[in-house]
């Protein structure tokens, strides 16, 4: 019986990018791998190349949208940390995201950039901003880099070339 529900090699691919994402930040003890899980999945396209020029473009996005949210928690705590500039703040800085992107013509990196923005500046602790957001771009650097290797190594020709061997030939009948 066929089962309702396609599950091809970008999704399992997909699966084992975060799977490995999680390991690395586990071993590394680097925190929490959302930003890199999340670029990984971003990332993970039909090819290793494709898969390159997304995550060049989310690495982008992320690095506009950390470093905005760094900048504006280093403005609040030069400031007093009031809720009313923060309120403001907050949506200034998502604008500007926005702006920043689209003129620089990465149109893509939109989303995540401001997927970063609001996660930087919603988690960043008050007594370690810029150092912070770097590591946040880090992360997305990771991700994406996981996604681009597990793209080249589980690739569909690679799929074929072990279902063509002698050894595994009972898999492709």
């Amino acid at each position: 019986m066929k089962s309702p529900y396609r599950i091809g090699m970008r999704t399992i691919k997909t699966g084992i990018a975060v799977a490995i994402c999680m390991i690395f930040f586990h071993y590394t003890n680097r925190g929490t791998p959302a930003l890199a899980a999340l670029a990984a999945v971003f990332s993970l396209r039909e090819d290793w190349k494709t898969s390159f020029s997304f995550g060049k473009t989310r690495i982008f996005g992320n690095a506009v949208g950390a470093s905005l949210a760094t900048l504006l928690v280093l403005f609040q705590t030069a400031t007093g940390n009031s809720f009313l500039l923060e309120i403001i703040g907050v949506s200034i800085g998502q604008m500007l995201v926005i702006i920043i992107c689209d003129k620089l013509d990465y149109h893509a990196g939109i989303i995540g950039g401001t997927a970063t923005y609001m996660i930087t500046y919603f988690t960043i602790p008050m007594n370690a901003t810029y150092i912070y957001g770097l590591n946040r771009v880090l992360d997305t650097v990771i991700g994406s880099i996981i996604a681009i290797l597990v793209n080249i190594l589980i690739s569909t020709y690679l799929i074929e070339q072990i279902k063509s061997n002698r050894f595994f030939s009972f898999i492709s009948k």
